[in-house]
């Protein structure tokens, strides 16, 4: 119990730090895109950010519904990707965690930050003043549409998630090889053979 608590704790230590470093890219690369550019462009960068946020939630609930069996039949075919989706299908709770929890999460607080730069930049665009009625009224639409979006994408992608989930999480693995491989980076622990032990 107390070695499972103590893995737990760092698990949670280190998703903050991740959590912080890359909230703070999101925020940073965010607010250098929106600098200079027109309110059609800011709403393009918008839902860029939205779209990222539904895509790796949709990850993260594919990784809980697909099933092992299947990448161990295209790991032994030599499946490019396969090894890495096992490995995902095996840590599924950090996986998931981090596709949902963090990067999911950051992208919903950074596109709200944003979507009040666009509001800002419609409504001088448009000669409103800030505290003007149209202005406020620009912001609850504008608001409300990427709320709208955000959730109505999340439950989309959630369908997906379940009844793709294996496609989903082999695409995973397969851009994880490819990170792996090509840029020499180490995402995912090494594939473990399962104990008899662990798989009764």
């Amino acid at each position: 119990m107390n070695e499972h608590f103590k893995k737990s704790f760092q698990f949670s230590i280190g998703i903050a730090v991740i959590t912080f470093v890359l909230a703070a890219l999101f925020s940073i690369i965010s607010s250098i895109l929106l600098q200079g550019v027109g309110w059609l462009a800011g709403l393009l960068i918008v839902l860029g950010i939205v779209l990222v946020g539904v895509i790796f939630d949709m990850f993260g609930i594919a990784a809980t519904a697909a099933d092992e069996v299947p990448f161990h039949s295209m790991a032994a075919e030599k499946v490019y990707g396969a090894k890495q989706s096992i490995v995902i299908v095996r840590n599924r709770d950090r996986f998931a965690s981090f596709c949902n929890d963090v990067i999911g999460d950051i992208a919903g607080i950074v596109s709200g930050t944003a979507s009040a730069t666009v509001v800002l930049q419609i409504a001088f665009g448009f000669g409103f003043p800030e505290n003007s009625s149209q202005h406020m009224l620009i912001s609850i639409t504008f608001t409300s549409i990427v709320a709208a979006l955000t959730v109505g994408g999340k439950a989309l992608g959630k369908f997906f998630g379940v009844h793709a989930s294996t496609k989903i999480i082999l695409f995973a693995g397969r851009a994880i090889a490819f990170m792996e491989q090509n840029l020499r980076i180490k995402i995912l622990p090494s594939l473990k053979k399962k104990s008899k032990r662990n798989s009764q």
